[in-house]
């Protein structure tokens, strides 16, 4: 006997989430913030083109975005999840909004070396790592559960319509105005993005739970992902792509200046081949996902991407750069938008910030260690070199998914469960109090004892996710057939989270198979510790 699975629903409209006002309105908004982002990165890449050492110094202006990303993404996310969301990002925005009216002020005045450049770059770095976890996880609670692929991709076309545009326009205001005026027009994007916040009215409370404490949110979604084979995967899969993929988006600066002797409008031009790439696959993706599956897809995107930076390490024709870097713009969203909708699809509600959370991490942290290696390359080197070492190992890393691919979850419930009956105590013990130990006693028939071990390691990655430090399970000495499970649990308070909500449909399905080869005689027990102090 087996629990049913989640049957996979059809395909939503790629346009479906944009019929909610609510969505529509935040989409909208978040589309101008990341026009804005790209111009900033266009005008702060450029100030330095002409720098002493500026392979370096123009890799680093996206070391600088991305590093906050690296260091603060799961505090970030346990924030999301124990904070209101919408008041989160509203104070954020504010932050950002500061930040770059001081960016603005001081380029405007002539006052703008290349540190404090960088300096104030890594401020907006922090807001922007603060800011993705959290607009993440509102994400499923302005639309359906069926039409979460639908908003994955409209946000992958969000963020791609803003490559396209921003950095074409960043590079005309550049060219007439100056990059001051830049800056403006990204500060101002902060405030659009702030407004659309506070018109939003969420319909419900975000949970009826009290929420977690800081500290052990930020063990729980570290648990949840070292202990989720699932999402480990997904995370590999992001690097291998992101850390070779960084180097055109460290290097185009300099293959524009360089190699192609363009100037700052040429540059935007560039930029902006690589956004409509990304719409357009946007577009196609999910034709092409009726056709190929998940994994394919990885494999013929990282393919293409590194034919791509090839073709600009040794094709110096600004022609064949803009038709290439189309097809690049296509695998750079292909791979990105895959991995994001799994970790979206994948993450049950209760850690969905924190798991986010980390894969901003991934993403981000090989974005600004990637741009600095491939930047440190260049100009040790060369660039040539550089962009041909990355396609290389671009190849290389594609050519992996037939050792390490994704897995296939659409049809694994991931929708809360409360199975587990609620627990009662002849103590009252405090929420906090801890450690808490719970065993489970089974009884196993000889000939399923080996199905039952391999079943309940499952159940043992299961308890890690949702909480528990330590689990072993043991034979019972005393008994023939015995099996007893432990498992060690920070704090009351955190079991009680098991019970009441932590645990999934798919969790419930591997208990139920393990306890289907034991016999009824199931017995739980709570180890409370014997001196409270």
């Amino acid at each position: 006997m087996s629990a049913p699975e989640t049957p996979v629903p059809p395909p939503a409209s790629a346009w479906a989430p944009l019929r909610n006002a609510a969505f529509r309105s935040l989409w909208l908004a978040v589309l101008a913030s990341n026009i804005g982002t790209w111009m900033q990165t266009v005008g702060a890449q450029w100030l330095l083109v002409e720098a002493p050492h500026a392979s370096t110094l123009v890799a680093l202006v996206q070391t600088a975005s991305m590093l906050p990303v690296l260091l603060l993404a799961l505090p970030a996310g346990a924030l999301a999840d124990t904070l209101d969301r919408r008041r989160l990002l509203i104070g954020v925005q504010c932050f950002l909004a500061v930040v770059g009216v001081l960016l603005t002020l001081l380029t405007a005045a002539d006052r703008m070396p290349p540190a404090l450049l960088l300096t104030l770059t890594f401020g907006l770095g922090v807001g922007q790592a603060l800011t993705m976890p959290a607009w993440q996880a509102v994400i499923p609670e302005l639309v359906p559960r069926p039409q979460l692929v639908s908003a994955s991709a409209l946000g992958s076309i969000s963020v791609n319509l803003a490559r396209a545009v921003g950095p074409a326009v960043a590079g005309v205001l550049v060219a007439q105005a100056g990059v001051a005026v830049v800056f403006a027009v990204n500060a101002a994007s902060f405030v659009i993005f702030a407004v659309a916040l506070l018109r939003w009215r969420p319909d419900r409370p975000e949970g009826g739970s009290a929420p977690e404490r800081f500290t052990a949110a930020l063990r729980a979604g570290g648990r949840y992902v070292r202990h989720s084979p699932v999402v480990r995967r997904i995370l590999l899969r992001a690097a291998l792509f992101v850390v070779p993929g960084s180097a055109l988006w460290a290097l185009l600066p300099l293959v524009a200046s360089r190699r192609l002797g363009l100037g700052s409008g040429g540059y935007g031009v560039l930029l902006g081949a690589l956004g409509v790439g990304a719409v357009a696959g946007a577009l196609v993706l999910p034709r092409l996902r009726r056709l190929l599956s998940d994994n394919r897809l990885l494999l013929l995107a990282g393919l293409l991407y590194a034919g791509v930076l090839l073709v600009l390490a040794l094709v110096p024709v600004p022609v064949a750069a803009v038709l290439a870097l189309v097809p690049a713009g296509l695998a750079w969203m292909t791979v990105l938008s895959s991995v994001n909708a799994a970790m979206q699809l994948f993450l049950p509600g209760w850690v969905r910030a924190r798991g986010l959370s980390i894969y901003q991490m991934i993403f981000a942290g090989g974005q600004a260690l990637g741009a600095l290696a491939w930047g440190a390359l260049a100009q040790t080197i060369s660039l040539v070199v550089a962009l041909a070492v990355a396609g290389a190992v671009m190849a290389v890393g594609a050519v992996s998914v037939l050792l390490w691919p994704l897995r296939e979850t659409r049809g694994v419930s991931r929708d809360p469960a409360v199975y587990w009956p609620e627990p009662h105590l002849t103590l009252e013990p405090h929420p906090s109090g801890g450690p808490v130990l719970v065993t489970v006693s089974y009884t196993v028939r000889p000939e399923r004892e080996a199905a039952f071990v391999a079943a309940m390691r499952a159940v043992g990655r299961s308890r890690r996710r949702t909480g528990a430090m330590r689990w072993g399970l043991f034979r019972a000495g005393e008994r023939a057939h015995g099996f007893v499970e432990v498992y060690q649990v920070p704090s009351w308070e955190e079991h009680l989270r098991q019970h009441g909500g932590r645990l999934t449909g798919a969790d419930r399905l591997a208990e139920e198979r393990a306890r289907e080869l034991a016999e009824d005689d199931v017995r739980v027990n709570h180890l409370l510790p014997a001196d409270p102090e």
